[in-house]
């Protein structure tokens, strides 16, 4: 089955469809020349990423998923939480990123943080969303090469390695995403 994945980063791409598996053929926004950057005017994650998943159904009018995910600092009031990727600006840049948090948090304590990720699926016949969270905490400094984001400076609850530190088949079996889109595969091997 062919499902257009409403987004561009490669390395996404990558990780969810090793988790999809073979039954599934993943297309990206790349993979189909789409290269509009789809605002993300929204509040929450659940309406980001419905906007991105209306935008890519308008257009190609085929089934097709968007995810939006935000790290949220318990100490920090829920930060950066839906403005996770232009924490630091609207460059989007990841070590910007953790540095500003890593600023933010020098000398506090309660370093508890989550991953959150919302999945929308639509197609003709409707909208559905999946939630996948991933609880943990901030370290200190940047560890690891592997992952994306802010995988070098968060530690999943009950593991001593970050995200950073695990191949993507590692990370696979504890992240948020593939929480979220263990939900979205179950759904589709229903339909």
């Amino acid at each position: 089955m062919k499902l257009i994945f409403a987004t561009h980063n490669a390395n996404k791409t990558a990780e969810i469809q090793q988790l999809l598996g073979d039954d599934f053929e993943l297309l990206s926004l790349e993979d189909l020349s789409y290269h509009q950057d789809i605002p993300e005017t929204a509040n929450t994650l659940e309406g980001n990423s419905k906007i991105k998943a209306d935008v890519v159904y308008d257009y190609f009018n085929l089934p097709c998923f968007a995810d939006d995910t935000g790290l949220e600092v318990e100490s920090l009031g829920g930060e950066p939480g839906v403005y996770s990727a232009r924490y630091a600006g609207e460059e989007k840049n990841a070590q910007k990123n953790m540095d500003l948090l890593l600023n933010k948090l020098e000398g506090i304590n309660n370093r508890r943080a989550r991953f959150r990720t919302v999945i929308t699926y639509k197609t003709k016949a409707g909208i559905h969303q999946f939630e996948g969270i991933v609880e943990g905490e901030i370290i200190d400094r940047k560890i690891g090469d592997y992952g994306f984001g802010y995988d070098p400076i968060f530690k999943p609850k009950g593991l001593d390695i970050t995200f950073a530190q695990m191949s993507t088949e590692q990370k696979n079996q504890y992240s948020h995403r593939a929480r979220a889109f263990e939900k979205l595969k179950a759904f589709l091997k229903k339909t």
